[in-house]
């Protein structure tokens, strides 16, 4: 057999304008170096504004899809997006269970850019009782982290080290809590692991809204562990690769910008112009 790249599968949601989901986790898998695997876990109808409907994919063809490839080829890394529903979830867990050496980067999708709701209580729950002890590295923004950390027991508004301290202790190895949405003069991004703050990075504001950060920088990761890159310098390469994918970022419709996966690739000349 000859040699090949290193294979990351996504499970992940359709998206048709390319700018988050299942289409922007392979373009941003492919432009890292390694070849994306895609499971399909529900279909949206989307645009770059936000989302106005989902339809999620019966758990049984999730499964079916994700097992056909692991008996197939070699997977190097996993990375999880928006779920759909409960059942998946269950389901991508018990198939995960079957694979605990492979790294594992889940991006908790809870809503859209625009705010629409992409999870329930009842999904969170199976994130974190499921999904969330079999993680390598978790990557929410500061919403999704305190909305995954949130206690009736505790505080009702934790700070976000006490939110990375939580969702640890439901498992997972490393926390990434990107700051986007705090009231801060540059974007914050703190990764932690049992021992506390590993490294907190600092990046410049861009102007605009965005479309599919998330999923560019969790795919990024995954695939930085694909080629054994260890867990905080995949951090800091992929918020670099981000961060540039962002900054070449262009408005191809009404709503938000998308960032531009394939940057490296143009010459200036070549790059869409901006508009903000």
């Amino acid at each position: 057999m000859s040699e090949s790249f290193p294979l990351v599968m996504s499970f992940a949601a359709t998206d048709p304008s390319g700018g988050a989901g299942l289409q922007a986790d392979l373009l941003t898998i492919a432009s890292m170096g390694c070849h994306p695997l895609s499971v399909v876990t529900a279909i949206t109808v989307q645009d770059t504004s936000g989302v106005d409907d989902i339809m999620p994919i019966d758990a049984e063809w999730v499964e079916d899809q994700a097992r056909a490839m692991l008996e197939d080829v070699p997977v190097a890394a996993f990375k999880i997006g928006l779920l759909g529903s409960v059942e998946n979830i269950a389901a991508i867990a018990e198939v995960l269970a079957d694979y605990p050496d492979i790294p594992l980067v889940l991006d908790p999708v809870l809503a859209s850019g625009r705010g629409d709701e992409l999870a329930d209580e009842d999904m969170l729950d199976a994130m974190r009782e499921l999904l969330i002890p079999q993680t390598t590295i978790i990557t929410p923004n500061s919403i999704e982290a305190r909305r995954l950390a949130m206690n009736d027991d505790e505080d009702d508004d934790p700070s976000l080290d006490e939110c990375a301290k939580r969702l640890l202790r439901m498992g997972c190895e490393y926390v990434l809590i990107t700051g986007t949405h705090e009231q801060t003069a540059k974007v914050v991004n703190t990764l932690y692991n049992e021992h506390g703050i590993v490294r907190s990075d600092s990046w410049a504001r861009l102007p605009g809204i965005y479309h599919g950060s998330g999923c560019t920088l969790a795919s990024a990761i995954a695939a930085l562990l694909a080629q054994d890159v260890d867990v905080p310098e995949a951090v800091k390469e992929a918020q670099e690769y981000t961060w540039q994918a962002l900054s070449a970022g262009f408005r191809p419709g009404m709503g938000q910008h998308i960032p531009d996966r394939l940057f490296w690739a143009r010459g200036e000349e070549d790059a869409p112009e901006r508009t903000n």
